[in-house]
Protein backbone atom coordinates (compact mmCIF):
# COMPACT_ATOMS: atom_id res chain seq x y z
CA UNK A 1 0.00 0.00 0.00
CA UNK A 2 1.03 3.52 -0.62
CA UNK A 3 2.35 5.24 2.37
CA UNK A 4 2.79 9.10 0.49
CA UNK A 5 2.72 11.15 -2.23
CA UNK A 6 5.16 13.86 -3.15
CA UNK A 7 3.20 16.07 -5.90
CA UNK A 8 3.55 18.80 -8.04
CA UNK A 9 1.27 19.85 -10.68
CA UNK A 10 1.57 22.33 -13.70
CA UNK A 11 -1.64 23.64 -15.17
CA UNK A 12 -3.98 25.80 -17.27
CA UNK A 13 -6.40 28.08 -17.08
CA UNK A 14 -7.96 31.39 -18.88
CA UNK A 15 -8.58 32.43 -15.35
CA UNK A 16 -5.98 34.46 -13.87
CA UNK A 17 -4.93 32.69 -10.14
CA UNK A 18 -3.21 35.78 -8.81
CA UNK A 19 -6.23 38.28 -9.11
CA UNK A 20 -8.91 35.58 -8.67
CA UNK A 21 -7.34 32.30 -6.75
CA UNK A 22 -7.35 28.80 -6.85
CA UNK A 23 -11.16 28.00 -6.59
CA UNK A 24 -12.21 30.12 -9.36
CA UNK A 25 -9.13 29.21 -11.35
CA UNK A 26 -9.98 25.91 -11.59
CA UNK A 27 -13.60 26.23 -12.09
CA UNK A 28 -12.69 27.66 -15.02
CA UNK A 29 -13.97 24.81 -18.63
CA UNK A 30 -10.58 25.09 -19.90
CA UNK A 31 -8.66 24.66 -16.63
CA UNK A 32 -6.68 21.24 -17.45
CA UNK A 33 -3.62 19.55 -15.20
CA UNK A 34 -0.78 19.58 -18.05
CA UNK A 35 2.00 17.83 -16.14
CA UNK A 36 1.79 15.68 -12.79
CA UNK A 37 5.21 15.10 -10.94
CA UNK A 38 5.05 12.46 -8.13
CA UNK A 39 7.15 10.71 -5.83
CA UNK A 40 5.35 7.66 -4.27
CA UNK A 41 7.11 6.88 -0.75
CA UNK A 42 10.09 8.94 -1.67
CA UNK A 43 10.85 6.53 -4.80
CA UNK A 44 12.11 8.61 -7.50
CA UNK A 45 10.15 11.47 -9.31
CA UNK A 46 7.88 10.64 -12.26
CA UNK A 47 6.88 13.21 -14.62
CA UNK A 48 3.34 12.28 -15.88
CA UNK A 49 2.81 14.00 -19.46
CA UNK A 50 -1.07 14.46 -19.71
CA UNK A 51 -1.45 17.28 -22.44
CA UNK A 52 0.67 14.58 -24.99
CA UNK A 53 -1.73 11.79 -23.86
CA UNK A 54 0.30 9.88 -20.65
CA UNK A 55 -2.01 8.77 -17.52
CA UNK A 56 -1.53 8.51 -13.77
CA UNK A 57 -1.36 4.72 -13.14
CA UNK A 58 -5.01 3.46 -11.19
CA UNK A 59 -2.74 2.94 -8.07
CA UNK A 60 -2.03 6.76 -7.58
CA UNK A 61 -5.48 7.68 -8.68
CA UNK A 62 -6.46 5.62 -5.69
CA UNK A 63 -4.47 6.72 -3.12
CA UNK A 64 -4.90 10.83 -3.88
CA UNK A 65 -8.48 10.51 -2.51
CA UNK A 66 -7.05 7.52 0.32
CA UNK A 67 -7.28 9.07 3.39
CA UNK A 68 -5.00 7.03 5.04
CA UNK A 69 -2.23 7.95 2.30
CA UNK A 70 -0.23 11.20 3.32
CA UNK A 71 0.34 13.89 0.12
CA UNK A 72 2.85 16.42 0.22
CA UNK A 73 3.00 19.27 -1.72
CA UNK A 74 4.66 23.29 -1.31
CA UNK A 75 1.62 25.15 -1.31
CA UNK A 76 -0.41 21.90 -1.07
CA UNK A 77 -3.92 24.04 -1.15
CA UNK A 78 -3.25 24.46 -4.69
CA UNK A 79 -2.67 21.03 -5.39
CA UNK A 80 -5.33 19.61 -3.04
CA UNK A 81 -7.86 21.74 -4.97
CA UNK A 82 -6.62 21.07 -8.69
CA UNK A 83 -6.56 17.58 -7.94
CA UNK A 84 -10.43 17.80 -6.45
CA UNK A 85 -11.74 19.63 -9.87
CA UNK A 86 -9.79 17.36 -12.17
CA UNK A 87 -10.91 13.77 -10.20
CA UNK A 88 -14.56 15.09 -10.41
CA UNK A 89 -14.17 15.93 -14.01
CA UNK A 90 -11.93 13.26 -15.54
CA UNK A 91 -11.87 10.29 -12.89
CA UNK A 92 -15.15 10.91 -10.92
CA UNK A 93 -15.13 6.97 -9.90
CA UNK A 94 -11.95 8.14 -7.31
CA UNK A 95 -13.16 11.23 -6.46
CA UNK A 96 -14.01 10.77 -2.92
CA UNK A 97 -15.09 13.97 -0.32
CA UNK A 98 -15.51 14.57 3.09
CA UNK A 99 -19.20 15.85 4.21
CA UNK A 100 -22.24 15.53 3.01
CA UNK A 101 -24.86 16.64 0.47
CA UNK A 102 -25.36 20.44 0.51
CA UNK A 103 -21.93 21.11 2.21
CA UNK A 104 -19.61 22.99 -0.30
CA UNK A 105 -16.89 20.88 1.03
CA UNK A 106 -18.21 18.06 -0.72
CA UNK A 107 -16.58 19.41 -3.72
CA UNK A 108 -12.76 19.00 -2.52
CA UNK A 109 -10.70 16.38 -1.38
CA UNK A 110 -10.39 16.00 2.42
CA UNK A 111 -7.89 18.63 3.78
CA UNK A 112 -6.75 16.42 6.76
CA UNK A 113 -5.05 13.84 4.34
CA UNK A 114 -2.41 16.74 3.16
CA UNK A 115 0.56 18.23 4.29
CA UNK A 116 1.98 21.26 2.77
CA UNK A 117 5.65 21.92 3.34
CA UNK A 118 5.68 25.86 2.61
CA UNK A 119 4.06 25.51 5.87
CA UNK A 120 6.88 23.45 7.36
CA UNK A 121 9.12 25.95 6.03
CA UNK A 122 7.57 28.72 7.30
CA UNK A 123 7.04 27.27 10.67
CA UNK A 124 10.99 27.06 11.12
CA UNK A 125 11.57 30.60 9.94
CA UNK A 126 12.55 30.31 6.39
CA UNK A 127 11.53 32.02 3.62
CA UNK A 128 8.24 31.62 1.87
CA UNK A 129 9.16 30.77 -1.96
CA UNK A 130 10.09 27.10 -2.98
CA UNK A 131 13.59 28.86 -4.60
CA UNK A 132 14.21 31.23 -1.67
CA UNK A 133 14.30 27.95 0.71
CA UNK A 134 16.33 25.71 -1.79
CA UNK A 135 18.78 28.66 -1.58
CA UNK A 136 18.90 29.22 2.03
CA UNK A 137 19.58 25.63 2.63
CA UNK A 138 22.06 25.83 0.13
CA UNK A 139 20.09 22.55 -1.65
CA UNK A 140 22.40 21.37 -4.43
CA UNK A 141 19.46 21.27 -6.63
CA UNK A 142 17.56 24.25 -7.14
CA UNK A 143 14.20 25.02 -8.89
CA UNK A 144 14.76 26.00 -12.53
CA UNK A 145 15.00 29.50 -12.81
CA UNK A 146 13.51 29.53 -16.50
CA UNK A 147 10.39 28.09 -15.14
CA UNK A 148 8.59 31.75 -14.62
CA UNK A 149 8.83 32.12 -18.67
CA UNK A 150 8.03 28.66 -19.38
CA UNK A 151 4.66 28.96 -17.03
CA UNK A 152 3.41 31.72 -18.48
CA UNK A 153 4.17 30.25 -22.30
CA UNK A 154 2.65 27.23 -21.65
CA UNK A 155 -0.31 27.63 -18.82
CA UNK A 156 -1.63 30.90 -19.73
CA UNK A 157 -3.37 32.07 -22.93
CA UNK A 158 -1.57 33.47 -25.66
CA UNK A 159 -2.57 36.70 -27.81
CA UNK A 160 -3.37 35.00 -31.17
CA UNK A 161 -1.73 36.37 -34.69
CA UNK A 162 -0.50 35.51 -37.74
CA UNK A 163 2.51 34.12 -37.23
CA UNK A 164 0.80 31.65 -34.43
CA UNK A 165 -2.04 30.41 -36.63
CA UNK A 166 -4.03 32.02 -34.03
CA UNK A 167 -4.32 30.12 -31.55
CA UNK A 168 -4.85 30.97 -28.10
CA UNK A 169 -2.53 28.33 -26.30
CA UNK A 170 0.78 27.08 -27.26
CA UNK A 171 0.92 23.41 -27.11
CA UNK A 172 3.89 20.80 -26.47
CA UNK A 173 4.55 20.43 -30.33
CA UNK A 174 4.53 24.26 -30.62
CA UNK A 175 8.17 24.21 -28.69
CA UNK A 176 9.32 21.09 -28.52
CA UNK A 177 12.66 22.03 -26.46
CA UNK A 178 10.21 24.44 -24.47
CA UNK A 179 8.31 21.40 -23.46
CA UNK A 180 11.11 19.27 -22.29
CA UNK A 181 12.82 21.92 -20.00
CA UNK A 182 8.99 22.61 -18.55
CA UNK A 183 9.06 18.85 -17.97
CA UNK A 184 12.19 18.78 -16.10
CA UNK A 185 10.90 22.07 -14.34
CA UNK A 186 8.14 20.14 -12.51
CA UNK A 187 10.39 16.80 -11.71
CA UNK A 188 12.88 19.48 -9.93
CA UNK A 189 9.86 21.20 -8.30
CA UNK A 190 9.31 17.69 -6.36
CA UNK A 191 12.63 17.15 -6.26
CA UNK A 192 13.01 20.07 -3.83
CA UNK A 193 10.00 20.02 -2.41
CA UNK A 194 11.44 16.44 -0.80
CA UNK A 195 15.20 17.88 0.12
CA UNK A 196 13.27 19.72 2.48
CA UNK A 197 11.41 17.64 4.04
CA UNK A 198 14.58 15.71 4.17
CA UNK A 199 16.24 18.75 6.01
CA UNK A 200 13.41 19.30 8.21
CA UNK A 201 12.60 16.25 9.95
CA UNK A 202 14.55 17.14 12.80
CA UNK A 203 12.20 20.24 13.05
CA UNK A 204 8.38 18.56 13.23
CA UNK A 205 5.58 21.04 13.12
CA UNK A 206 3.47 20.10 15.84
CA UNK A 207 0.29 18.52 15.49
CA UNK A 208 -1.67 21.69 16.82
CA UNK A 209 -0.51 23.80 14.02
CA UNK A 210 -1.49 20.97 11.54
CA UNK A 211 -4.99 20.67 12.52
CA UNK A 212 -5.10 24.48 12.29
CA UNK A 213 -3.90 24.26 8.66
CA UNK A 214 -6.93 21.41 7.85
CA UNK A 215 -9.36 23.72 9.74
CA UNK A 216 -8.39 26.48 7.94
CA UNK A 217 -8.52 24.51 4.69
CA UNK A 218 -11.97 23.73 5.32
CA UNK A 219 -12.92 27.45 6.06
CA UNK A 220 -11.49 28.11 2.52
CA UNK A 221 -13.23 25.27 1.06
CA UNK A 222 -16.50 25.81 2.56
CA UNK A 223 -16.39 29.55 1.81
CA UNK A 224 -19.17 32.19 2.82
CA UNK A 225 -22.82 31.22 2.20
CA UNK A 226 -24.64 34.67 0.74
CA UNK A 227 -28.08 35.20 -0.76
CA UNK A 228 -27.45 36.57 -4.37
CA UNK A 229 -30.53 38.09 -4.39
CA UNK A 230 -30.96 39.94 -1.22
CA UNK A 231 -27.34 41.68 -2.48
CA UNK A 232 -28.24 42.47 -5.72
CA UNK A 233 -31.78 43.83 -4.65
CA UNK A 234 -29.11 45.89 -1.77
CA UNK A 235 -27.25 47.24 -4.45
CA UNK A 236 -29.85 48.64 -6.52
CA UNK A 237 -31.59 50.23 -3.43
CA UNK A 238 -28.34 51.62 -2.57
CA UNK A 239 -28.26 53.15 -6.19
CA UNK A 240 -31.57 54.17 -6.38
CA UNK A 241 -30.71 56.18 -3.29
CA UNK A 242 -27.65 57.77 -4.33
CA UNK A 243 -29.77 59.16 -7.28
CA UNK A 244 -32.75 60.22 -5.46
CA UNK A 245 -30.17 62.21 -2.88
CA UNK A 246 -28.11 63.81 -5.25
CA UNK A 247 -31.42 65.19 -6.91
CA UNK A 248 -32.39 66.50 -3.71
CA UNK A 249 -29.32 67.93 -3.10
CA UNK A 250 -29.13 69.93 -6.64
CA UNK A 251 -32.38 71.40 -6.08
CA UNK A 252 -30.95 73.35 -3.02
CA UNK A 253 -29.72 77.20 -3.67
CA UNK A 254 -26.02 77.33 -3.94
CA UNK A 255 -25.14 73.86 -3.90
CA UNK A 256 -22.06 72.02 -6.30
CA UNK A 257 -20.14 68.95 -6.36
CA UNK A 258 -17.62 69.77 -3.57
CA UNK A 259 -14.39 69.52 -4.96
CA UNK A 260 -10.84 68.61 -2.70
CA UNK A 261 -8.27 70.78 -2.72
CA UNK A 262 -4.61 69.54 -2.41
CA UNK A 263 -1.64 71.25 -1.62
Amino acid sequence: MIRTLSLDLETRSSVDLAKCGVYRYCESTDFDILLFGVSVDGGPVTVYDLACGEQVPEEILVAISDDRVTKWAYNASFERVCLSIWLRRTYPEHFRSYSIDGDPVQNYLDPSAWKCTLVWAAYNGLPLGLEKVGAVLGFEEQKLKEGKELVKYFCCPCKPTKSNGGRTWNLPHHAPDKWALFKKYNERDVQVEMQIQARLQNYPVPDFVWDEYHLDQEINDRGIMIDQEMVAQALRIDEISKADLTARMQKRPGWRIPTRSYR
